[in-house]
């Protein structure tokens, strides 16, 4: 399952959707493998957010319909090629009345890349309350959209950022090109898919966990002013964990809240929140990277 290299995407929306749409079993067949494409990319490595919604979405075919997941854990072990297919094994671990576990692996020519345990739960009555969504955030119109920030930038590197399926906006600024403001280990940046996609709230959950990983990192750089353009930077998703809340449309402006609480020995932490425009909390996110910069040694 051979992609081609690597040219601009003229629908970066349909090539997500396409990438989430995974071949194989369902759930009233005994094998649970799955496989699916990746989206090209410019430096040939499989984007971390994709093969966690891949995973997600393997694992999902394997559950009761009216189970949803409501948390994911997953490690990256190697990184994937994207010219090549994956191939995604599901375990049924366990099924009880409310809950259901699956493990997910995700292999390029045999060998593991990723590893996902996921949580999936009937919908069920309960207990309520949620952390409020910080207030004074500039809204999502007020603020410039990526182009903006990328003046001077080759136009080959400037597809990295507008070839995307997701409009982002930065609060106070990205971290492109160079970090400006305070030294801060946290951000705020609004995202959505930028048009509409089809209503199954699986899709929906899947595309969050795609667009998770996309900035989390960004709060551990900030506090370094540390861009991503830094010569001889290296970063790299060690883990990722994320819980689901409630239900939310991800064609829609959401913000994500993040900070990071440390870093220490080559590794960082980030942990962020997802709400919805008008302050519903819809996830929690958490995740470690392995950041070298060549100045620190």
């Amino acid at each position: 399952m051979e992609q081609a290299e690597w040219e601009p995407d003229p629908d970066p929306v349909a090539s997500m959707l396409s990438v989430l749409d995974l071949a194989g079993s369902d759930a009233r067949t005994e094998e649970d493998i799955f496989t699916g494409v990746s989206q090209s990319m410019p430096l040939g490595r499989v984007y971390g957010g994709q093969v966690l919604a891949q995973s997600l979405v393997a694992a999902a075919r394997t559950t009761p319909v009216d189970r949803h997941v409501h948390s994911m854990h997953g490690y990256f072990l190697r990184p994937g090629d994207s010219a090549k297919g994956i191939t995604f094994a599901v375990d049924r671990i366990h099924d009880g009345r409310s809950f259901s576990t699956r493990r997910t692996q995700a292999y390029q020519e045999g060998v593991p890349i990723f590893s996902m345990i996921a949580s999936f739960q009937d919908e069920d009555p309960g207990i309520d309350h949620q952390a409020p969504m910080p207030e004074g955030v500039p809204a999502p119109d007020e603020l410039p959209d990526i182009e903006s920030h990328l003046h001077g930038l080759h136009p080959m590197s400037k597809r990295l950022f507008t070839d995307r399926p997701v409009d982002l906006r930065h609060v106070p600024s990205p971290i492109y090109l160079t970090v400006e403001g305070e030294r801060a280990p946290s951000q705020a940046v609004w995202m959505k898919v930028r048009r509409p996609i089809p209503d199954s709230p699986a899709i929906h959950r899947a595309a969050l966990a795609y667009l998770s990983d996309l900035t989390i990192q960004e709060s551990i750089l900030r506090a370094h002013g540390i861009a991503w353009a830094t010569r001889g930077l290296k970063v790299a998703s060690l883990d990722h964990a994320m819980w689901y809340h409630r239900f939310g449309r991800v064609d829609e402006w959401m913000l994500y809240v993040q900070e990071s609480p440390s870093a220490r020995g080559g590794r960082g932490l980030a942990t962020g929140r997802v709400y919805s425009h008008d302050g519903t909390l819809l996830a929690s996110v958490a995740q470690e990277i392995m950041v070298r910069v060549p100045e620190a040694g």
